[in-house]
């Protein structure tokens, strides 16, 4: 069985795991894996808080729009009803 995303089997996963081991030695490798996934943990809370800061900017461009839209309508409501005042004392 490989692992799609690196395209590695367990044999080359035993490899690498025999080389820590032999490098960093038994007593370390929790220590070390803990700190492997306190960073991961911390690239995953930023990947998030990046992917909630452009929500939130397409959410306040969303809401300009509208808010925009609804300015416009307004003054074309304005724009009407001075028309016809307008019209209304020419006479």
């Amino acid at each position: 069985m490989q692992f799609l995303l690196f395209n590695i089997g367990f044999g080359e996963i035993g490899f690498v795991l025999i080389i820590v081991v032999m490098f960093f030695g038994s007593k370390q490798i929790p220590a070390i894996a803990r700190e492997l996934g306190k960073g991961i943990r911390m690239m995953k809370n930023a990947t998030e808080d990046i992917k909630r800061s452009i929500n939130d900017s397409a959410k306040l461009d969303e809401e300009e729009d509208s808010i925009t839209d609804t300015i416009k309508e307004g003054k074309k409501a304005i724009d009407e009803i001075s028309g016809t005042i307008k019209r209304n004392l020419n006479r």
